[in-house]
């Protein structure tokens, strides 16, 4: 009897959960550093005109624009945390949201630490690297307070909570300026793919990693060589798709793209998942 009863009470959470979930959701991880947070200026064409339906879950309490931590807000920029600027994740989600159905929506979940290493997601080294920076970059060490000290941990946190109201159908990285010319880049990116996944409880190599260039050569871009690096990220993962940064205008620092760049970088990462789901 007491078995019956444990068995209709499972039965009951696991309806529970489904009949929350909303397939008709999208879920998108956003992880990077400073372009992927968001380092060009925000401008009115970018605060309007935004689809309800385009949503962000908030990774922590902004009280100057009035969000809070685990709360889904329409996905008016800053995107990242309360005072960053304008992510490729801003366009991606608009470009895409214009090719679904008007029944479906979209959510992004975003959590980016400027001039960090891709170190910074290992869920086991984190700590050391952090530590191994706090002299010389402590400004970096502030971003990751903000995420409780553990921005890996904020990510999954979150993703969890969006898990509770849709699906998780991507993650895209923009990454790699503080490690450039590391040839382990891929195997990192890997290992923190396929952490992310085991810790969502979804299938190996089930979703596809979006992963933006670097500024190119052509526009100055100071670390345009760790392109030929991030080029071979779908060796190691076999749903990686690489997104063109070539001909994206930049700042004059060869580090960060333009808003324009910027704007145009988050259509083609819409772009390049649209023509990966035709596959």
């Amino acid at each position: 009897m007491k078995k019956k009863i444990l068995l209709s009470f499972a039965l009951f959470l696991f309806i529970g959960k489904a009949f929350t979930q909303d397939k008709k959701f999208h879920i998108y991880l956003c992880i990077g550093q400073s372009n992927m947070e968001g380092a060009a200026r925000i401008e009115a064409q970018d605060t309007v005109n935004i689809d309800s339906r385009f949503k962000v879950l908030e990774a922590l309490d902004c009280p100057k624009i009035d969000r809070q931590k685990g709360q889904w807000y329409t996905a008016k920029p800053p995107l990242c945390r309360c005072d960053t600027r304008l992510s490729p994740a801003d366009y991606f989600g608009r470009t895409l949201l214009k090719s679904m159905k008007k029944k479906q929506k979209l959510g992004i979940v975003h959590v980016a630490v400027a001039g960090s290493k891709i170190e910074i997601f290992d869920k086991v080294n984190y700590k050391a690297y952090l530590d191994s920076s706090a002299k010389e970059k402590p400004w970096m060490i502030n971003m990751a307070n903000a995420y409780g000290g553990n921005p890996y941990e904020r990510l999954i946190e979150m993703a969890k909570i969006a898990q509770k109201s849709g699906v998780i159908k991507g993650i895209l990285l923009h990454q790699g300026e503080s490690n450039t010319g590391d040839k382990t880049w891929p195997a990192q990116v890997k290992k923190i793919y396929d952490d992310i996944l085991a810790d969502l409880n979804l299938a190996r190599n089930s979703i596809p990693l979006l992963a933006g260039e670097l500024v190119a050569a052509e526009q100055g871009g100071k670390c345009a060589s760790h392109n030929a690096i991030i080029a071979t990220l779908p060796q190691s993962i076999p749903n990686a798709v690489v997104v063109s940064s070539n001909g994206l205008t930049a700042a004059k620092d060869g580090l960060h793209f333009d808003s324009a760049g910027i704007r145009e970088f988050g259509k083609r990462y819409a772009e390049a998942l649209m023509q990966y789901s035709k596959k």
